[in-house]
């Protein structure tokens, strides 16, 4: 069988935490890794469950990204000009209050997103039914996200490569958690850390050696070197056996 062609990548879509951030703190061995990417010129997508003030909070160097897919896919923000933009419309703010009125600890309310913790998903799905709202709920590690249907990091990462003029299928996407399935399925290569979780290693392209920072440089210097057409063709190969 005849193998396509492989791509030119002109972007990397990379997760936040577990990825190129270790226990919310991003290494400057990874920036560095980071800031030769874009200085080769690709363009570098975050693409995060946080929301923009927080995410602020722990990394105020936002303008190290190009673009930022925020809140599991609900927004846009652009570093550079401070421009953002919503991808779908908040929950009412009755549902925030009955989960306010129900204690959920660690209850994060963002511009779209509502989140908490396990084990307080129950009282999430209670309220959602109760209140007869068309929202899904995504999990993540203990974290308990409540997003409009259909709004995930696949949405956000199509909305976002489209404002920069590129396609999904040049973009090279790297995560560690159940979440980042959903955008790293429609990535035209797809890189999973060494401490993501097994389900999603098992169905990405690469596997790293190096975990967290370490996993994502190390793809980013092979990237860089000698390109991961060989990687692809690795992949097409297994693909065909």
């Amino acid at each position: 069988m005849t193998q396509a062609a492989a791509p030119t990548f002109q972007a990397l879509a990379t997760d936040y935490d577990g990825t190129i951030a270790t226990h919310g703190i991003v290494d400057p061995p990874t920036m560095e890794a980071l800031e030769r990417l874009r200085a080769a010129g690709r363009r570098v997508i975050l693409v995060t469950g946080r929301e923009i003030d927080d995410l602020r909070t722990i990394f105020p160097e936002l303008t190290r990204f190009d673009l930022i897919v925020g809140e599991n896919g609900a927004l846009l923000y652009w570093p550079a000009t401070g421009r953002e933009e919503l991808l779908a419309k908040p929950p009412p703010p009755e549902f925030s209050q009955a989960l306010r009125d129900a204690q959920c600890e660690r209850l994060s309310i963002g511009r779209v997103i509502v989140a908490t913790f396990e084990p307080y998903d129950r009282v999430v799905f209670e309220t959602i039914k109760a209140q007869h709202l068309e929202l899904q709920v995504i999990f993540n590690k203990g974290a308990v996200m409540v997003l409009p249907t259909g709004v995930n990091k696949a949405s956000g990462l199509r909305a976002a490569v489209k404002a920069l003029g590129i396609t999904t299928e040049e973009v090279v996407g790297v995560g560690d958690a159940e979440n980042d399935h959903a955008f790293l399925e429609i990535c035209g290569f797809s890189v999973a850390v060494s401490n993501a979780l097994d389900v999603l290693k098992r169905k990405v392209r690469m596997v790293t050696r190096g975990d967290h920072g370490r996993g994502v440089t190390e793809m980013i210097n092979q990237w860089l070197s000698e390109g991961l057409h060989a990687e692809v063709s690795r992949y097409q190969q297994k693909s065909n056996q």
